[in-house]
């Protein structure tokens, strides 16, 4: 399945459900690992586990694969490996503390990059 359309997917199973601040950022110049992380808001844990349910029953009914799922037990922050998309579901605290949204969407540049701006 192409990225667009597994990130149409996975952001429609977000907003089924009603997460909050859902963001999308391309990280395919920062990391080979994954091409996209979504960070979304849950109001508690069994929401964030609700989602996170969501996000995986529509990928597979649209073909797409689920790597594995993180942190259901406690709901604080469950994610879910997509592979080319990594979703992170996070309630307002933990997403306030971990600020994902900046660790990722101002990536500092490499030092290779650095230097040869000199």
């Amino acid at each position: 399945m192409d990225i667009p359309a597994l990130q149409k997917i996975v952001v429609q199973a977000l907003e089924d459900i009603k997460a909050r601040d859902i963001e999308v950022i391309d990280t395919a110049r920062h990391t080979p690992l994954f091409d996209r992380i979504v960070i979304a808001s849950a109001d508690s844990g069994r929401q964030t586990r609700a989602l996170a349910h969501n996000v995986q029953d529509k990928v597979k009914s649209a073909g797409g694969e689920v790597l594995s799922t993180e942190g259901e037990e406690s709901g604080e922050w469950v994610l879910v490996d997509l592979g080319s998309i990594v979703v992170h579901i996070m309630q307002p605290a933990v997403r306030s503390y971990y600020k994902l949204e900046e660790l990722w969407g101002h990536a500092p540049a490499s030092p290779r990059s650095a230097a040869a701006g000199r």
